[in-house]
């Protein structure tokens, strides 16, 4: 059975011309109903199917869902809502996003499926990086294997300018080595949102993924 109907992505193509409240508080209900709810529902699914393959994910659909209010504060776009919605699916859920696990961005037209390590402090970049130069061919095994490849593409990152002088030769054979950040991004095109398997298609990109989620979470203890 979905968990979505053709009205999840409507909501998003209605919200992205009317990103205002007094239009969000006349289709409050609508966003409930119709966004809310079938997302909580879907992500409990997801942490339950993740959680059999990975008891340290404990965590509930309230701890993984993001807001759909902006945090506008410092920011020069001052529409208050998400045209999004997202939840961070890992033993830390959406209070910590460097913890390696899986995020999820649904939108008017797809499903981004995120992992990775990204928002990682300095410390932990620098786990991160002693990790990778141990054996710098098998980290770059698992982001080559085949269907890694095929459904993410690359590890993407900002890149450092400078490197710390321990990394900076192997940086030059190996330059993953230069990323700030380890991140990858998968998407499932927006027709799938009404499907009954849409949560085994998300736990397919999960499972190709999972060797290098891995390897980082091993990284940053």
């Amino acid at each position: 059975m979905s968990h979505f109907t053709k009205d999840f992505t409507q909501f998003f193509k209605n919200l992205e011309k009317n990103n205002n409240k007094e239009w969000f508080d006349e289709n409050r209900r609508r966003y409930e109903n119709s966004v809310k709810k079938p997302l909580y529902r879907f992500v409990d699914e997801m942490i339950g199917r993740i959680n059999a393959v990975d008891p340290d994910v404990q965590i509930q659909a309230k701890d993984a869902v993001t807001r759909i209010n902006r945090d506008i504060r410092f920011s020069a776009d001052k529409t208050p809502y998400n045209t999004h919605m997202g939840a961070v699916i890992s033993s830390a859920g959406r209070k910590d996003k460097s913890v390696p696990g899986v995020f999820l961005r649904l939108d008017a037209n797809d499903i981004h499926v995120f992992g990775g390590a990204h928002g990682i402090s300095t410390q932990q970049l620098a786990k991160v990086r002693s990790a990778i130069a141990e054996d710098p061919e098998h980290f770059m095994t698992l982001i080559s294997e085949s269907d890694f490849v095929k459904k993410f593409g690359e590890v993407k990152g900002e890149k450092s300018k400078r490197m710390p002088k321990e990394f900076a030769d192997l940086a030059e054979k190996y330059p993953i080595l230069m990323n700030k950040s380890f991140y990858y991004v998968g998407k499932i095109g927006g027709e799938h949102f009404t499907e009954d398997d849409l949560p085994e298609m998300i736990m397919e990109y999960w499972h190709t993924a999972k060797p290098v989620k891995d390897f980082l979470t091993k990284a940053l203890q």
